[in-house]
């Protein structure tokens, strides 16, 4: 699969980051010229209070900025000032990283656990012990648990990414060392500042967005602003050598790199809660407070002569749409789909088996959980970033 990542601005101020994965529009996200992200960031927080009996803490980490603390992520907590209690107590100030945006009323979620990452290792300093991605093949991951074996690691873990699999020793020793001397300067360093001080802050999200991209599938880097063009060379030569040769300076001012790629017809797409298939069947996206409601229509979809092969066909053909509009509009949380009603049990399990396979493409964690016996399938998708249409919403799209 050829994949194209395109960094543009839609309008004079919104800037749009594009995966194109063999000529289709995979993933879409919008940000405003002069807007930061404060996602991964990491700041020195204060603990303001501890509620018992949902077994959370609320972290100020800016004046007035409240998060989310689940008391089951604070292993290994960083303090920045000595304390006689182990356990987390009203008054605390440690270093926690954001985890998940402020989505809808809830406010942002924080962690002690801190993830720096790089494109083949996350160094973790809560879980102390070396994981592997699930995607990674069965011979990638016994070199590399052969490899990180002989590898002496101090008082972190690692978790080694998909991007990994094709990665050379000197690669992964070089990153590893970067990282390692991030989390020195955090722990030795950051930890002195003042309060509420931001110790770190996160890169923006069109260079997390290519640091996660895979190295085999990623083909070409676009981008048609010059001074973009010089912030991504330098973080490909810094993080990503080996990928600096795809970055490319689009410079025809006939046809906008927008244009060429109909970024803005994707975008209006992407927003529609009509989503034709090319059966002629079509689906129904709503977004509601609590979760994602997804209708399957058969529309003017007229093949076939057996009634239930006809379901069979639209439902699978729905089934890869809507993996693919999950991650276009990165939709999260609770998902519910109303496939279209089939007899046969036979049917049933391999729609059901079909959607967990494609899910498994899906960068962020996602789960077919189950299909009932009224059609209804739940799936569910892990909340990070906001959805394309809040984003759209911010950039006043």
């Amino acid at each position: 699969m050829d994949n194209i990542r395109i960094i543009t601005y839609v309008r004079e101020q919104v800037l749009a980051d594009a995966l194109l994965a063999d000529g289709r529009l995979a993933e879409l996200s919008l940000t405003l010229k002069e807007q930061t992200s404060i996602l991964g960031n990491i700041y020195i927080g204060k603990v303001r209070n501890i509620v018992a009996n949902i077994q959370s803490a609320f972290v100020e980490i800016e004046h007035g900025m409240l998060c989310y603390l689940p008391l089951e992520d604070v292993k290994a907590p960083i303090y920045t000032r000595p304390k006689k209690q182990e356990r987390l107590t009203v008054g605390d100030e440690l270093l926690v990283q954001v985890s998940r945006e402020a989505v809808k009323t809830k406010a942002p979620s924080v962690t002690t656990n801190l993830n720096l990452t790089g494109k083949y290792l996350v160094l973790t300093t809560g879980n102390r012990i070396t994981g592997y991605s699930s995607k990674l093949k069965v011979e990638e991951k016994s070199r590399l648990k052969r490899l990180l074996g002989t590898w002496e690691l101090p008082e972190v873990g690692l978790i080694v990414r998909t991007n990994a699999g094709q990665a050379d020793e000197e690669e992964l020793r070089t990153e590893y060392d970067r990282l390692i001397r991030n989390y020195r300067f955090l722990t030795e360093q950051a930890v002195h500042r003042t309060v509420f001080s931001c110790v770190q802050k996160s890169r923006p999200d069109y260079l997390t967005s290519i640091l996660g991209s895979r190295s085999e599938s990623l083909k070409e880097i676009l981008t048609d602003d010059p001074g973009l063009y010089r912030q991504i060379k330098e973080f490909l030569l810094e993080e990503m050598p080996h990928d600096a040769g795809k970055l490319r300076l689009y410079e025809d001012s006939g046809l906008p790199l927008k244009a060429l790629y109909r970024l803005e017809k994707g975008l209006s797409d992407a927003l529609a809660s009509r989503v034709w298939l090319k059966s002629g069947a079509y689906l129904v996206i709503e977004p509601t407070e609590a979760l994602t409601v997804i209708d399957v229509n058969t529309g003017k979809y007229t093949k076939g002569k057996k009634k239930q092969e006809t379901v069979q066909k639209i439902n699978q053909e729905a089934a890869r749409e809507i993996a693919r509009q999950l991650r276009l509009r990165n939709l999260s949380g609770i998902i519910l789909v109303d496939f279209i009603d089939m007899d046969e049990k036979e049917a049933k399990e391999e729609l059901l088996t079909l959607m967990r396979e494609l899910l498994k493409g899906d960068p962020l964690k996602a789960a077919a959980v189950d299909l009932t016996e009224l059609g209804l399938m739940e799936l569910t998708r892990k909340k990070q970033k906001k959805t394309l249409l809040e984003q759209a919403k911010e950039c006043g799209l």
